[in-house]
């Protein structure tokens, strides 16, 4: 069957608008139709080199869709089944997931290559160039072949624009707060970047109880959008921050400190660890390329007052149980999904919507691709 999809032809290029091939699904794997896929930054990693990959790759790693098909031998879906895709697929067998990481599944490694079990290519391009789909999943297709531990059944009545949040950056946002940084009631938080991972960042602290959330962005525009979703004060500069976090805290500084932004670096970084006080937890949930050293700090503080830096992987979650969970806390009105939606796109305006979310002061939160109907 014919699909369009977008995909990654060479590093430092926009994503190409083409027509694609698929097979049916073979053993283990499911025929997606995607309804509505999510714009995440980590799709811009593949184009921008950050993120090595095998191109071409058919991106979007953040959907929800319709199950049409199902392989010999799946059991965890059937046709017609509404699901979210997790950009970690989470086998159950291997040693992470054997000890409860599923966020860091081995299968996860092919997530960049977007091979199938038996080693093929699932999207086949013109002249029988083989392509993979981004974590196993290539949403930014109208439909897909993937991985049945790659898609997370959910109830029929959850619109699918709401669904598609919880496939990556509202379950690392939230969880990289409650999973990896373990913020508990009365903490003192602090996220760096205020975009769709930050946002979410913020509501997780807030729903978790933090005493203060503060929010830092070097784009002044965010600040509304951060003190809807939770922060109680926002500044444009860590420097600024600093004094005022000192005095409420009274003198102890931060609990925890989060950098969501698109890519970090080390003044970042080490603005981040500076604010923290004794035993103050870093999570770095931002990405950058492998030469890119984001962490550069003094050694003697991190041992004098025993700090620590965590990195975070989806947020440390397990998409099984926190994707559904986390559409229960947002039927139960305790987080905003629908909210972070600020703009939709077609297919064909993908390369806009990222364009937007660089562009300082565009007002873009969390845009959404919405697949057409047949």
């Amino acid at each position: 069957m014919k699909t369009k999809v977008a995909v990654s032809m060479e590093v430092g290029k926009p994503f190409e608008i083409v027509e694609a091939e698929l097979d049916g699904p073979k053993a283990g794997e499911v025929l997606v139709k995607w309804k509505v896929a999510g714009l995440c930054h980590s799709d811009l990693h593949v184009s921008s080199g950050d993120m090595p990959s095998t191109l071409p790759l058919v991106v979007g790693h953040e959907g929800s869709g319709v199950v049409e098909e199902v392989g010999p031998g799946v059991t965890r879906v059937k046709p017609g089944d509404h699901i979210v895709g997790s950009f970690i697929p989470g086998c159950g067998t291997c040693s992470a997931c054997a000890r409860g990481m599923s966020n860091l599944c081995n299968e996860g490694w092919n997530g960049t290559t977007g091979l199938m079990a038996d080693g093929r290519y699932p999207f086949k391009l013109e002249g029988g160039q083989g392509a993979g789909g981004m974590c196993n999943l290539g949403t930014f297709s109208e439909r897909a072949i993937c991985k049945e531990q790659s898609v997370v059944p959910v109830q029929e009545w959850i619109p699918f624009e709401t669904a598609a949040l919880v496939g990556c950056g509202v379950t690392t946002g939230y969880s990289s707060t409650i999973n990896t940084a373990g913020v508990k009631a009365g903490d003192i938080v602090v996220v760096f970047g205020i975009g769709g991972l930050g946002a979410n960042a913020l509501q997780a602290a807030r729903l978790a109880g933090a005493r203060y959330v503060f929010a830092i962005d070097s784009d002044a525009s965010k600040q509304d959008v951060a003190m809807k979703f939770g922060a109680t004060h926002f500044f444009s500069d860590p420097t600024d921050a600093a004094p005022v976090l000192n005095e409420l805290s009274w003198g102890e500084q931060a609990d925890k400190a989060i950098i969501t932004i698109g890519v970090a670096d080390a003044a970042v970084t080490e603005a981040a660890f500076n604010l923290l006080g004794k035993r103050g937890v870093l999570v770095l949930v931002s990405m950058g390329a492998m030469d890119n050293y984001s962490v550069s700090i003094p050694g003697l503080f991190l041992c004098q007052l025993e700090k620590s830096i965590k990195g975070s992987l989806f947020g440390s979650a397990n998409a099984n149980y926190d994707i559904p969970n986390l559409l229960k806390l947002w039927d139960q009105k305790h987080i905003m999904l629908d909210e972070l939606i600020t703009h939709r796109f077609t297919l064909d305006e993908v390369n806009k919507g990222y364009e937007m979310m660089e562009t300082p002061g565009s007002g873009l939160l969390r845009g959404l691709i919405i697949h057409e109907d047949d």
